[in-house]
């Protein structure tokens, strides 16, 4: 079965993830017909699967109707003792536990904007947050709390710490613990799809994050558009055999990044799942999860599913129970989706390219198809429509480069308080990605580069991730970053950090004279470093190129 054959089967009229058309703060776009109407009727129907688990975490195994009570008692909080109401800003800044899960399935029942604080950040980004949030409340694990206290105090906003013991410092926080409160009603307001419900922080190169608002509808869309592509996938590549476990989630991410709240978190709840999470990424903590619960779906970034294809428990381990692996955040080397597809037994390599302002919705490849267009992300369901765009904001011919921009139902309303980042990120109904790609006959896109990474070389472009890919097909490279360096005559030169596998040793010369069998002479960096530590990554897990690029200027 072809693609338009698939989509069709699974999107057609009369079918539970049919599409039609809509015109959404006048913009015509298409929609998914048979969404909730909020992320609230998501919780409630999985509520309806009390005794199934839910989530589970080290020796916690917790059920729907657990998970659901606890909500309850968060929301009560919320709402009966801070006041919190329907477009209030309700903070979360923890780890991985269930006690997330729990805190933003309240905020969100109680209409309030569930407002994620990356877990990473330390005093001044936390300040920052609060600042331009300006939430009613911070829900968060006692290191978060911690580190909050002086930022959360100057700006008046209470917090209220969860998993704290009576040895924690926290002075008169308030702790609380959703399995003994004693949970009385609360109001659910009366909600409309395009209501106010999630800020997500991006990663950003310079200077704070910018805070991306998105609605009810949004999140619904991408999560509808993850389980039909999921569909469509198994119509055109059925499983190499058919699956003896129910659908299985491992959460590797963190939850207050887009992958794992809504590819991840909301994936599994609107599938009445059970999600496994870790308290820290480890390959072969991840790999014994897998063999002992049994999971279906792997979706991370691609360094953790190399990290598990590389290790040496790998072999040793039952995979047997994956039917995907994958995900995004980063460029995919070809040689990962060979990895995947001959590594697990019964599963597929899947790969999304997604951003923040998508909800994380994006191109998605995956199966056969990823093994015959290795270098592209794929293409998109027609919720939201790819356009390559020229600096004029005009579409360019297939197979030309321009920026990458989205329209559609998975596309943020708009970064909060940043009215100029706005005008110049949101351009007649698109969204502008900064990345740069390009479409073939077929309809795959290509993502070629981030528009600031690309090197002019006396007049020539160099895309990164071109370079990148070919330095990746070196068997002992384990990380590469290409940027550009100041030159006196060349106005910049093409320049490289690698970080190799463990126990390997190669020259900088090696690696330059496999490069010149793989790509053109000027693209090949002229200044090569072999670093000593792992490449420096940001809160989304992108490599820095801008620390790479102020380390080794003259």
């Amino acid at each position: 079965m072809d693609y338009e054959e698939a989509l069709l089967a699974i999107t057609g009229a009369g079918q539970f993830f049919e599409i039609v058309d809509a015109k959404i703060n006048g913009i015509e776009m298409k929609v998914f017909k048979n969404t909730p109407s909020c992320l609230g009727d998501l919780f409630a129907n999985a509520a309806q699967h009390a005794n199934e688990i839910a989530v589970v975490y080290e020796d916690e195994r917790v059920s729907y109707e657990t998970l659901m009570k606890r909500a309850d008692a968060f929301a009560d909080l919320l709402a009966n003792h801070y006041g919190v109401q329907k477009g209030d800003r309700v903070a979360i800044a923890m780890r991985n536990l269930p006690e997330w899960i729990e805190a933003y399935i309240a905020t969100l029942n109680i209409g309030a904007i569930a407002t994620l604080i990356n877990g990473w950040w330390q005093r001044d980004e936390i300040e920052y947050a609060l600042g331009d949030a300006t939430p009613k409340v911070l829900i968060a694990d006692t290191e978060r709390a911690k580190r909050s206290l002086a930022p959360a105090s100057e700006r008046g906003v209470p917090i209220v710490v969860v998993r704290s013991t009576p040895a924690d410092d926290l002075g008169e926080l308030r702790r609380f613990d959703p399995a003994t409160w004693e949970t009385k009603p609360y109001k659910k307001p009366v909600m409309d799809p395009d209501d106010e419900a999630t800020i997500l922080y991006t990663s950003g190169t310079t200077g704070f994050p910018k805070g991306a608002l998105s609605t009810h509808r949004a999140i619904m869309n991408a999560v509808y558009a993850n389980g039909a592509r999921a569909q469509m996938s198994t119509l055109r590549y059925p499983p190499k055999q058919p699956s003896q476990w129910p659908t299985s989630f491992i959460l590797a991410v963190p939850l207050f990044h887009v992958t794992g709240c809504v590819s991840v978190l909301l994936s599994s709840l609107i599938t009445n799942s059970k999600l496994v999470l870790m308290h820290r990424w480890d390959p072969d903590v991840a790999l014994a999860i897998i063999e002992e619960e049994h999971i279906t779906h792997f979706i991370g970034v691609p360094t953790m599913s190399w990290d598990m294809l590389e290790s040496p428990n790998f072999t040793k381990t039952d995979t047997s129970s994956l039917l995907s692996m994958g995900g995004g955040g980063s460029a995919v080397p070809p040689e990962l989706i060979k990895r995947i597809a001959n590594g697990i037994k019964n599963g597929r390599p899947g790969f999304g390219y997604g951003m923040t302002e998508t909800n994380s919705y994006g191109p998605q490849i995956g199966d056969d198809e990823a093994l015959q267009y290795p270098k592209s992300a794929g293409r998109s369901l027609p919720i939201v429509e790819i356009a390559i765009l020229d600096p004029m904001g005009e579409k360019v011919p297939v197979g030309e480069r321009g920026e990458i921009c989205f329209k559609g139902a998975t596309v943020i309303k708009e970064y909060w308080n940043k009215p100029e980042a706005n005008a110049k990120t949101f351009v007649d109904g698109f969204l502008r990605s900064g990345d740069i790609g390009h479409l073939d006959e077929n309809g795959l896109v290509y993502v070629d580069d981030r528009i600031k990474d690309m090197v002019i070389r006396g007049g020539e472009n160099v895309y990164c991730a071109e370079v990148e890919s070919a330095i990746y097909e070196y068997p002992a490279v384990y990380e590469a970053a290409v940027f550009g360096l100041p030159h006196p005559r060349l106005g910049e030169e093409v320049a490289a950090s690698i970080y190799l596998k463990e126990g390997s040793k190669v020259s900088p010369q090696e690696i330059s004279s496999f490069l010149s069998k793989k790509i053109a002479s000027y693209k090949i960096p002229t200044k090569l470093y072999i670093e000593s530590d792992p490449l420096p990554r940001g809160a989304t897990g992108k490599i820095q190129k801008r620390e790479l690029r102020d380390r080794h200027v003259d």
